[in-house]
């Protein structure tokens, strides 16, 4: 800014206070853009350096932080790790009923083979003693026996 071989002093130099223009307020480009005068020109603050120099600008409120978040009673990890372990916990659940019902399952099908052998081996049984059991007894044929007694007589 200032070159090394120009000798100073601070309080010899004259100081210009150049005072800012504002920029109008922002109009849409449809409206037909109109000059507008400022209400009220903002007051500029001017800081004297320690080398002497002045700067000049607006006076800028300070800005506040943003309110920090509460935090929470129970921390996230803690959150996580009970999720984790109630889905674990469901899954072992799932895991051991679907196994039950397989085992389940498994004993009714034998039950309905079993079943069935029975039904269709007692249904076997019958036929073979009921058929098998008219066999050893006397069976009369009573057109041979009547040609027989005719052709005796006749």
């Amino acid at each position: 800014m200032y070159p090394e071989h120009t000798p100073h002093v601070p309080a010899q130099r004259a100081v210009e206070v150049h005072q800012p223009t504002p920029y109008p307020p922002a109009v849409p480009a449809l409206a037909p853009l109109m000059p507008v005068q400022p209400n009220a020109v903002p007051a500029v603050a001017s800081i004297v350096l320690p080398d002497g120099r002045v700067v000049t600008g607006y006076a800028i409120k300070p800005t506040r932080p943003e309110p920090v978040a509460a935090k929470p009673a129970v921390s996230r990890t803690a959150v996580n790790v009970a999720l984790g372990g109630a889905g674990f916990l469901a899954v072992c659940g799932g895991l051991v009923l679907l196994t039950s019902f397989i085992a389940a399952l498994t004993a009714f099908i034998t039950q309905l083979i079993i079943l069935a052998a029975v039904i269709f081996g007692g249904w076997i049984a019958v036929q073979i003693f009921s058929t098998r059991g008219h066999q050893g007894g006397t069976t009369v044929n009573i057109r041979k026996a009547v040609i027989k007694r005719n052709h005796f007589h006749g």
